[in-house]
């Protein structure tokens, strides 16, 4: 069972973009309620053609939308466009300026042509000396520090997700709700731009915020200064590994108590957080011979019911067997166009105890949408037919 509570519904979102971060925008949008109308160009977008770490790309963040093809190199198919903008209140696009501003479809081109209708741009960089510089997930992660804070010295080594683009689209989805709220008393369409770049930035601004306060840096993560006594990955005697975490003086204690450590409880070297800190060198070994002798099986049982933190050290595929990712609601189903079904999760959040989805989360085919929504955009089937282009319309 899904919440009845949409936010966006009666809201039409036009969105022309590609690959992660546009996407994203549009479909948080979706997931709480609004129509949103995918433009692809009459081939269809390029991102439902790749392969391998990028085959999730297209179906994961596409789920729900409308699907209509337009080629936008023809005057028919601008003219098309701005006939589905009239009826829009929101647009979202992450085409380069240059591109978008040949096309005539500018920022402010839009806001003067429809004053209500709110423009969402999501770019490499906010307005600044980098404005015009192409970026991608992997250029700001390495722009920003977050590579470097993430491998070892010498090896800045990129995050195992496309986090930038999924946050940069929330964050896009979130300015859209502002500037539906403003809009709301002011009555006026807004431009908005989401930065790639910033929004990395954000992610590493505990790190500048340390350096700025301390003057010093901060190691990358595989060689942080820890905070807390425990903070270490184990293996367990039947050869799986563990996370396993003790950040207070009492989960110290309990952790000492499960593995039966008393030798280090009965140290007095050892009796505050900080001296515990300051002695990892000579306890972490200690904790890690007691992990190797028990199974993870009984470590789990164990941490569970102790509140210590735990993880197993999972591969993403593996989330499918999780029994918490697979509960009533943790996974929703999608239907692919070319048969075939994928399960994926949604917004991460519930309202009065049920999950935030869309009314639809299947993938259209190229183009599936387009003589519906043109149609009743007013378009007939001639201004159509020209507006998809040879191909789309045989």
């Amino acid at each position: 069972m899904t919440t009845d509570i949409r936010p966006l519904a009666g809201l039409r979102v036009v969105e022309m973009t590609h690959m992660i971060m546009g996407p994203s925008c549009g479909m948080f949008l979706g997931m709480l309620g609004a129509e949103v109308i995918k433009v692809e160009p009459p081939e269809g977008d390029k991102t439902r053609a790749l392969t391998g770490m990028g085959r999730g790309f297209y179906p994961t963040f596409n789920r729900g939308k409308k699907s209509i093809t337009l080629d936008l190199k023809s005057e028919a198919g601008k003219d098309a466009l701005h006939r589905l903008l009239e009826g829009a209140d929101v647009f979202v696009e992450n085409f380069r300026d240059q591109s978008l501003a040949k096309m005539g479809f500018a920022p402010d081109v839009l806001q003067a042509r429809y004053p209500s209708l709110i423009v969402s741009s999501l770019k490499g960089f906010l307005k600044g000396p980098y404005e015009n510089r192409t970026a991608m997930d992997e250029v700001v992660q390495m722009m920003t520090g977050m590579a470097y804070m993430t491998g070892p010295t010498g090896r800045p080594l990129r995050i195992g997700s496309s986090a930038n683009d999924i946050m940069g689209g929330l964050f896009g989805a979130f300015a859209v709700l502002v500037a539906l709220l403003q809009r709301e008393k002011d009555g006026k369409g807004h431009v908005l731009r989401t930065g790639l770049f910033e929004n990395c930035l954000f992610l590493v601004a505990q790190h500048m915020v340390q350096f700025d306060i301390e003057g010093r840096e901060a190691p990358p993560m595989p060689e942080r200064e820890f905070s807390w006594p425990v903070y270490d990955i184990f293996d367990t005697s039947d050869g799986k590994q563990m996370f396993i975490g003790a950040v207070t003086e009492g989960q110290w204690v309990t952790l000492c108590n499960i593995l039966g450590l008393q030798v280090l409880l009965d140290d007095p070297d050892l009796q505050t957080r900080m001296k515990q800190i300051d002695a990892r060198d000579r306890t972490i070994p200690v904790v890690a011979a007691a992990v190797r002798s028990r199974s993870f099986a009984d470590l789990l049982e164990a941490f569970e019911d102790a509140g210590i933190p735990f993880s197993p050290i999972h591969r993403p595929a593996e989330m499918y067997d999780d029994p918490h990712v697979t509960r009533p609601g943790g996974l929703f189903t999608s239907s692919l166009p070319e048969g075939g079904t994928y399960r994926a999760p949604v917004m991460p959040f519930e309202i009065d105890d049920q999950p935030m989805v869309g009314e639809n989360l299947d993938i259209a085919a190229i183009g599936a949408d387009t003589h519906a929504v043109l149609s009743a955009a007013g378009l007939s089937e001639a201004e159509i037919a020209a507006a998809c282009g040879v191909e789309a319309a045989a």
